[in-house]
């Protein structure tokens, strides 16, 4: 059976983040790609300039039309902001109950525009955290869900991580591409305990849609029927690769994409 995944997440106008970069990323893994889109934003890779929420009714007709239809082996969920959006794919999600759920908390862009209305931090939280196999934030983004002071080492992260799985996820990945030093490490955390994942750090600006990407191959990964700490590595390694790639492209003045088909040219 063909593996399909289903981004739940906004549009971003320069297609480099969000639902494009999402089925990309899909695509250059070896999986169908559906989408539910939740916001239109109105973006470049110097920054965004505008955001269009959908409204709630018509998140829940997209995402009840592609449940009623399609095996989706796994679901992405990327930018929310709006807390009917968010009690809307709470509801569809109970309703449908797939077997995988990434949730990227998606907060701040990259360009550094903050995309997640402050109210909408507790529905989260409270709705869909608790219904996630896995959560991606970064340093910042849980630092920000804990209330807490980013962390600052191993230990501290780790610890984050143990307090975001008691909200109520399975996993989670805190990114470390927000840190310093020579290696980007993630740290995937569960009841079992912390491993970090190193990767050299490139230098390159960019880096527009590298968390929506990194999600998404993990989501990819779980489609095609990989266990957890599998598809996190794979990814990983994947979104390295991507980044490294980037600078083959020459695209917008600001933070340019990464390469999401760097397989293949």
């Amino acid at each position: 059976m063909t593996p399909v995944a289903l981004t739940i997440a906004g549009s971003d106008s320069s297609g480099g983040a969000g639902i494009q970069a999402d089925l990309k990323t899909f695509a250059a893994l070896g999986v169908y790609g559906a989408s539910v889109i939740t916001a239109l934003t109105a973006q470049n890779t110097t920054g965004v300039t505008g955001i269009h929420q959908v409204p709630a009714e018509f998140v829940t007709a997209q995402i009840d039309a592609v449940f009623a239809d399609l095996e989706i082996g796994a679901v992405k969920i990327g930018m929310v902001a709006d807390l009917g959006v968010i009690a809307a794919i709470a509801a569809g999600l109970e309703r449908w109950s797939p077997k995988h759920i990434v949730l990227d908390p998606v907060m701040v862009a990259t360009s550094g525009d903050r995309l997640l209305a402050a109210e909408a931090v507790d529905a989260l939280r409270t709705k869909l955290i608790p219904q996630a196999s896995l959560i991606t934030p970064n340093l910042l983004e849980a630092a920000a869900l804990l209330d807490e002071p980013i962390a600052a080492n191993e230990g501290a992260i780790a610890s984050q991580g143990q307090r975001l799985l008691a909200m109520g996820c399975r996993a989670v990945l805190i990114k470390g591409g927000h840190g310093q030093g020579a290696e980007s490490t993630d740290y995937f955390v569960t009841s079992a305990g912390t491993i970090a994942l190193a990767a050299p750090r490139v230098a390159t600006k960019n880096t527009h849609g590298t968390g929506c990407s990194l999600s998404s191959a993990i989501a990819a990964g779980l489609a095609k029927g990989e266990d957890m700490e599998t598809a996190v590595r794979h990814a990983k390694t994947w979104i390295s690769a991507a980044i490294a790639a980037a600078d083959r492209f020459t695209v917008g003045h600001g933070h340019g994409p990464v390469h999401h088909f760097h397989r293949f040219y």
